[in-house]
């Protein structure tokens, strides 16, 4: 556990979006989206690798073959299925309706993530205090950024739709001001930047 949950979110490189690196046991592993070679990458410290070229498919079978390929390289690793903060989600595992995967598309988005990253990483640079590494949140589909007053703040109200209270409560601790980038719903397409205190 890293504070606000810091070690959840994926973080932009030069060919997609990664995890940061996961500790399994004394082993270490890391999941990368290779956008310019459309493929998802599981590396692990001792050099093993397993590779999944991404083509459109169902949610439940690229899911089934992820934890196969992870099991292959001896992580038993578990994960909590339900998609976060959408309303009507479907366990991965049952995801049959989902199933399209557009390259140009997502090498696009991407590519707009790359820019917004450089962005938020030179705000980020202009403040001395605590403040959260650029980092795109995998539930909301946004990059954000959030600098800390460093006081405590009151729990956080509301509900998001299969998330936890104690989940906004550890990322809601103290006194933020959030700026970031969101691409809007499905529906809308209207992309937008955004900050909240």
């Amino acid at each position: 556990m890293v504070n606000h949950w810091w070690q959840v979110p994926l973080y932009v490189t030069c060919r997609g979006l990664t995890t940061s690196p996961i500790p399994y046991g004394g082993r270490s592993f890391q999941i990368e989206f290779d956008f310019v070679d459309h493929a998802l990458k599981v590396q692990t410290a001792e050099g093993r690798a397993e590779t999944i070229v991404l083509v459109a498919r169902s949610i439940a079978d690229f899911h089934a073959e992820l934890m196969g390929r992870l099991r292959t390289l001896g992580l038993q690793t578990r994960i909590w299925t339900m998609p976060v903060e959408i309303p009507d989600a479907i366990p991965f595992e049952r995801d049959r309706v989902h199933a399209s995967y557009d390259a140009e598309c997502v090498t696009r988005f991407w590519r707009a993530l790359v820019q917004v990253d450089r962005v938020l990483t030179a705000f980020r640079g202009q403040f001395l205090g605590k403040v959260s590494p650029v980092h795109f949140f995998w539930g909301s589909f946004d990059m954000a950024l959030t600098r800390f007053s460093g006081r405590t703040a009151p729990p956080p109200s509301g509900e998001t739709p299969n998330l936890g209270a104690w989940v906004m409560q550890e990322a809601y601790s103290h006194e933020v001001s959030s700026s970031g980038c969101w691409p809007g719903n499905g529906g809308c397409g209207q992309a937008a930047f955004y900050s909240y205190a």
